[in-house]
């Protein structure tokens, strides 16, 4: 059977790609996104469900060498490794994220790749080469994939993306990332948004799952499994979605790198929040601290995807993440959405919840049409006293249009990963990503961040 043009150039660019074809900011943001996702997990594993679901697994054990659960001194075999490394990295919805995707490629990619490196002895700049094409293959599918609305894009294409990063790390040719990729777009789960807008946090699981099926595509790949033709336009183009852009995987393919294309998340929540809070700093900024309790109302209007994260009053942490109304209503009265704001202290505070009931969420059409380049989001606070304060983001802060410094996300990491690690180690594991390009393989990275 004829492999689909589109296919063909992809494995072939996969098989023959090499670190040196990467430009030197493209090093530096895989570099900086690797550590910001690091961030992530070590702060997630801190979560109590997931500190239980750690000890439950390390305890069932498993076949094949131990690897790092990040953060917990705890190892476990690569698989379990690695799922329990993406659903903490998930957890505080603090990972970075593309935009044009639709999704989180680094938290479904990077897990299994680091298992895989580690066990393989891969040098810096092998890594760095399959973690790029992982997230470039992910990245590339969410873009050019329309979900069925009510898909959640969490393990999703982020299976494929695991999968192609484990081939590269592997030294597949041409024809097994061909393999790989068909094997691997079956393999996605049936995901649902719901789930994470009503706090079932086996959402949060979804990545874990992808990255684990990543490695078991690899592993039936080697054994001489094989999948559907062209199973990626299939299955995310009728199956999981209703239109598939074919041409969309290969333009600009090697010049144009998706994970350069990434955004970063200082907000420990939705990223369809984010628009709003970041309009909320501009009229902080212009007119001080808020008084919450002389708000009389606050209205966002803002795109189709965000308007739907309506529940002024949130069950669990996860289903606040995902709420804009109690989103708004803590950083207002608590002047961040950090992890603190959503954890059950803040939930139960009376003052949130009574001003998160009178945040009301409207779609502005006009909004929606200008994803995926913007984001946008307006907020009007109307005081007591007849003052209306309002301020309208288009593109929210931590994209690559309106980037956070490098020191920025390296502070975020530091704040994270220090109550974990100390100040010192977590500076140690910051020096060993930012030099992982000469580093002869992995093992310093992954001695410290398995402590």
């Amino acid at each position: 059977m004829t492999t689909s043009a589109w296919l063909t150039q992809w494995s072939r660019f996969a098989e023959t790609a090499v670190f040196g074809d990467l430009p030197a900011p493209v090093v530096a943001r895989a570099r900086i996104t690797l550590l910001d996702t690091l961030g992530a997990i070590v702060a997630g594993q801190q979560e109590a469900e997931i500190a239980a679901l750690v000890a439950r697994l390390v305890k069932l054990g498993g076949s094949g060498p131990a690897t790092a659960v990040i953060g917990t001194r705890q190892r476990a075999p690569a698989m379990s490794a690695a799922f329990l490394n993406a659903v903490a990295g998930t957890a505080l919805e603090l990972d970075e994220g593309n935009r044009f995707a639709r999704g989180h490629p680094s938290i479904h990619v990077l897990p299994a790749a680091l298992v895989t490196a580690e066990r393989l002895g891969s040098s810096g700049q092998d890594f760095l080469i399959a973690f790029a094409l992982g997230y470039e293959i992910g990245a590339r599918i969410g873009a050019a994939a329309q979900l069925r609305p009510g898909y959640h894009p969490h393990g999703t294409w982020g299976v494929v993306g695991a999968a192609v990063a484990i081939a590269k790390l592997n030294g597949a040719n041409a024809a097994q990332f061909a393999d790989i990729i068909n094997i691997a777009s079956s393999l996605s789960l049936a995901t649902s948004m719901r789930t994470a807008l009503e706090g079932g946090t086996v959402r949060n699981a979804y990545a874990g799952v992808a990255n684990q099926l990543g490695l078991l595509a690899w592993e039936m790949a080697a054994a001489g499994f094989a999948g559907e033709h062209d199973g990626v336009v299939n299955v995310f183009g009728a199956i999981a979605g209703t239109a598939f852009k074919s041409e969309a995987m290969v333009e600009a393919l090697g010049t144009r790198w998706e994970i350069a294309r990434n955004y970063f998340k200082r907000h420990a929540c939705c990223r369809y929040n984010h628009a709003t809070l970041d309009a909320l700093e501009t009229i902080i900024t212009a007119h001080g601290a808020i008084d919450v309790d002389h708000i009389t109302r606050v209205e966002v209007d803002t795109y189709a995807a965000a308007a739907e994260l309506s529940e002024p009053r949130p069950r669990n942490a996860l289903a606040a993440r995902f709420s804009v109304p109690y989103a708004v209503a803590a950083f207002l009265t608590r002047g961040r959405a950090d992890v603190a704001a959503f954890r059950a202290e803040a939930r139960a505070d009376p003052r949130i919840l009574d001003l998160a009931s009178r945040v009301t969420l409207r779609e502005d059409e006009a909004m929606t049409a200008r994803l995926p380049v913007e984001r946008p989001a307006r907020v009007t606070i109307t005081m007591q006293d007849g003052r209306a304060l309002s301020a309208e983001c288009r593109s929210n802060r931590g994209d690559a249009d309106d980037p956070y410094p490098p020191a920025e996300i390296e502070a975020k990491f530091v704040s994270l990963a220090a109550p974990v690690w100390g100040v010192a180690h977590a500076q140690a594991v910051m020096a060993a990503v930012r030099t992982l390009d000469g580093a002869a393989d992995l093992h310093e990275l992954c001695t410290l961040i398995g402590r």
